[in-house]
């Protein structure tokens, strides 16, 4: 090995002599973005490795002294190229410069074009990292294959000033770089090649993001999570262990025990507004097993022979991966998984640009907030506030849903306990990592000092919330507190089995959910008027210009009168009116103290 690095780094300083010669590239550290891979430079040298008469490795330098290795995969190298292919060759670079590819701190890419047709299906980023991160998930790496199922092209972003795939970055709010809009598939662990025991699995196993009107937005995602075990490297064999491999300690369970699903259910995406989830549910536990669940890597392999040239090959000797596909993500969830818990969690502030989904509340204090401060926004991807949260920690209700009599709000059957925390202005919102080297380091939320909360409760544990709890002037004690029970309605409703639904069974039950709101305002409004309260102090919420806008608007009109209602009737000191406008109200039947309509 030292003296292959000899030789190397002789080789690199020949060719760094020859720079000043020559004319930089015309994007090289400008402020504009660095969507290719610098022309290289110096001297290229060419070998010919299966004795065909045509080149099959090329060695060159990029950004002034950084070793480039590519290796010609598909044979159709010419002796005049200055550079391999994006269709089917593979991309080494020895970014640390210390003679060694695909070893810690290097940067490779292998394309794959698995018909034939000149055009890459599939791009494989291996980010290695160094040696020293042990026992925990690596984020300054990545093992990331990304599967062009739209054939639109876009795969990977990378910025190629750094030498870093930069996977979060985009144009306005969400438009991704990388191929994430549309259908798309990929897998992804946070971690070097050479300390992952067998790549044929990994951690995001997939994310799938599927575009059911192919209109180029996604529509709705799964993302799949096999969580691995780290060695404990005082002991090698622990956990299946046995390689004489130092560096190996992480082991994939080959059981998707973390599964979420998201729904943009208004459909409101569009340009501007690429990504835009409002419903996610999250299966924890057991979950089922997926190596059954084999693809074939097909024309993956590539030119053996240069395999020998990486310090970790492992990744060029594939002829499977294994993932649930498309077609059979949703079913596995439902119909095979062993889950401990369920969570829903709904973007009522309708202000979640993330692109993955809308991430979940923790079943947490509903007072505290911050990053990891045991809120229920723990989760550092979580919004601070604006969401509404929902927890099933038994998964008694298996994921079902319902519409709450109560709210006329979609609700998680079998949750015992929830919050949301109000956010009417939208003021704290889901931004992105303000670090540019990594992701998500920054939540760059305002997190407000003080916030409305309301909380359900499944008092009498039959599935469906009976009771309310307001603290609505934020000084983290309820005020207030209704019962179902109490005023005789019945809490429960016909259940939405989820996992037989289509992406579009979803969005016709938001529709009904948001016209049913919006029709209850209305009768909200006949009561008021008729109890001689002026509504015309809410013109702004009478006037919905979306789907999504009948919803909340519809919810905050009805919210408004109910209370002013209320208010009205506590004047009078009439305790069994007020009784009678929560029971309109709950139940959503209005009927009663509106006296032109017939009961």
């Amino acid at each position: 090995m030292c003296t292959r690095k000899i030789r190397i780094f002789i080789f690199s300083c020949l060719l760094a002599a020859s720079v000043s010669a020559q004319t930089p590239y015309w994007n090289r550290n400008t402020q504009l973005l660095p969507w290719r891979m610098t022309p290289v430079i110096g001297n290229i040298v060419r070998e010919d490795i299966d004795k065909d008469g045509d080149p099959d490795i090329l060695r060159a330098l990029i950004n002034d002294s950084v070793p480039v290795i590519w290796i010609d995969d598909d044979d159709d190298m010419r002796s005049s190229d200055r550079t391999g292919d994006t269709d089917n060759d593979c991309l080494l670079i020895d970014r640390n410069r210390d003679g060694v590819y695909a070893g810690p701190h290097d940067f490779s890419i292998d394309w794959c074009d698995t018909n034939r047709d000149g055009k890459a299906d599939i791009q494989l980023v291996a980010n290695n990292a160094g040696t020293k991160v042990r026992n925990y998930y690596d984020w300054s790496a990545d093992y990331m294959y990304v599967f062009d199922d739209d054939k639109d092209g876009i795969l990977h972003y990378i910025d190629w000033n750094r030498i870093m795939m930069q996977a979060w970055e985009h144009s306005g709010h969400a438009n991704f770089y990388k191929d994430y809009s549309g259908n798309s598939t990929f897998l992804k662990m946070h971690g070097s090649t050479f300390r992952i025991g067998d790549l044929r699995y990994n951690w995001e196993v997939p994310f799938i993001f599927t575009d059911d009107d192919k209109d180029g937005f996604t529509d709705w995602a799964i993302r799949l999570l096999d969580s691995p075990v780290f060695r404990d490297l005082k002991d090698s064999t622990r956990h299946g262990f046995d390689r004489e491999d130092k560096e190996i300690d992480i082991l994939f369970t080959k059981r998707i025990d973390y599964a979420a699903i998201t729904w943009d259910l208004d459909k409101d995406n569009g340009p501007g507004n690429e990504f835009d989830f409002d419903m996610s549910l999250l299966f924890k536990g057991k979950g089922f097993s997926y190596e059954d669940q084999g693809h074939v890597l097909r024309n993956w392999k590539g030119l053996e022979a240069a395999n020998k040239l990486m310090f970790d090959s492992r990744w060029r000797t594939l002829d499977h991966l294994y993932y649930p596909a498309r077609d059979t993500a949703l079913p596995l969830i439902f119909r095979k998984g062993e889950w401990k818990e369920c969570r829903l969690v709904f973007d009522e502030d309708d202000d979640c640009n993330r692109w993955e989904r809308v991430e979940f509340y923790d079943p947490r204090d509903p007072f505290i907030i911050g990053t990891e401060k045991g809120g229920l926004d723990h989760n550092k991807q979580a919004d601070a506030a604006g969401d509404r949260g929902e927890f099933d920690l038994d998964n008694s209700g298996k994921g079902q849903l319902y519409v709450g009599a109560f709210d006329g709000r979609i609700h998680l059957y079998g949750a015992e306990w929830g919050a949301w925390r109000i956010d009417q202005l939208a003021y704290s919102f889901q931004g992105f990592g303000g670090n540019y080297e990594r992701w998500g380091r920054d939540r760059l939320q305002r997190e407000p000092s003080k916030f409305a909360t309301v909380r359900y409760e499944d008092t009498d544990r039959n599935g469906y919330i009976d009771q309310i709890e307001y603290d609505l002037d934020g000084d983290k004690s309820y005020e207030d507190k209704v019962s179902l029970r109490d005023l005789g309605i019945d809490d429960r409703r016909p259940l939405y089995r989820t996992g037989d639904k289509a992406y579009g069974d979803h969005r016709v039950l938001f529709r009904r959910v948001a016209e049913d709101i919006w029709k209850r305002a209305q009768l909200a409004i006949r009561a008021a008027e008729q109890e001689g309260i002026d509504t015309n102090w809410y013109n702004f919420y009478k006037r919905p210009m979306s789907l999504h806008q009948r919803y909340e608007f519809g919810y905050w009109l009805g919210f408004y009168i109910y209370q002013d209602l209320r208010h009205q009737a506590r004047l009078a000191n009439d305790a069994e009116k007020i009784k009678r406008i929560d029971r309109a109200y709950y139940s959503g039947d209005w009927s009663p103290l509106i006296s032109s309509v017939k009961k």
